[in-house]
């Protein structure tokens, strides 16, 4: 893991909080993977099915597809447990970031480090952003800290000229750490959420961009 500025801790076990099922492999997927292959116990939090989602055609309630989808998934990276809550997609927003944050403490467990989507939730969907809120307020309540997986800045750019998304990415003063990565295990996790990544362009582009290159920054530092 090369790494510039701040270096990981030695820790034991890590909480991925995030919204939607496939937010831990389309976005965190390899940062996961290699927590996992370093012995560091990983554990979930999703907080909606994502049945709102318009990817997809299934004869069957696209929230069960996903809930399968994110348990095959975090099989492969190495996730030990994912718990999967039943909040309607797209609109976290909504929910009091009390209440949410009562939820990521009911599983905090032993979780030395909380890992999570960037503030600004990377792809600029509310959901995204209000998980992290979550997160950071029950790190700050615990003492703990919180990295967080980030876009460069470029990257961003790249994708909202091709595509007309709103991905939010950061210039390189703002990244803490950047990490070498073997998609292969993302790449296997990903197949598993056949319902999202099968026609997603802008999924395989983001990946083409980023190369071997993942990056990370501290939303809170200890």
């Amino acid at each position: 893991m090369n790494s510039t500025g701040y270096v990981l801790p030695a820790i034991k076990e890590v909480l991925v909080v995030c919204a939607h099922p496939d937010d831990e492999s389309f976005g965190l997927g390899s940062v996961i993977g290699i927590l996992s292959e370093r012995a560091i116990k990983v554990r979930a939090l999703c907080f909606t099915h994502g049945e709102a989602s318009t990817l997809g055609d299934s004869s069957r309630p696209l929230s069960e597809v996903r809930a399968e989808e994110l348990s095959a998934a975090a099989d492969i990276l190495g996730i030990e447990d994912a718990e999967l809550l039943s909040y309607p997609d797209g609109h976290l927003a909504e929910v009091s970031v009390e209440e949410l944050a009562h939820q990521v403490e009911e599983v905090l467990g032993n979780a030395e480090l909380l890992l999570v989507f960037d503030e600004g939730g990377i792809t600029g969907h509310p959901d995204h952003s209000r998980a992290t809120q979550a997160a950071v307020l029950i790190a700050e309540r615990f003492g703990l800290p919180v990295l967080a997986w980030a876009l460069p800045e470029g990257v961003a750019l790249q994708l909202n000229s091709e595509y007309g998304t709103n991905f939010v990415g950061r210039p390189k003063s703002e990244i803490d750490i950047v990490i070498d990565v073997d998609r292969g295990r993302q790449k296997a996790a990903i197949a598993c959420h056949a319902s999202q990544s099968s026609h997603n362009p802008v999924l395989w582009r983001r990946l083409e961009l980023l190369g071997t290159e993942e990056h990370l920054r501290w939303v809170v530092k200890r």
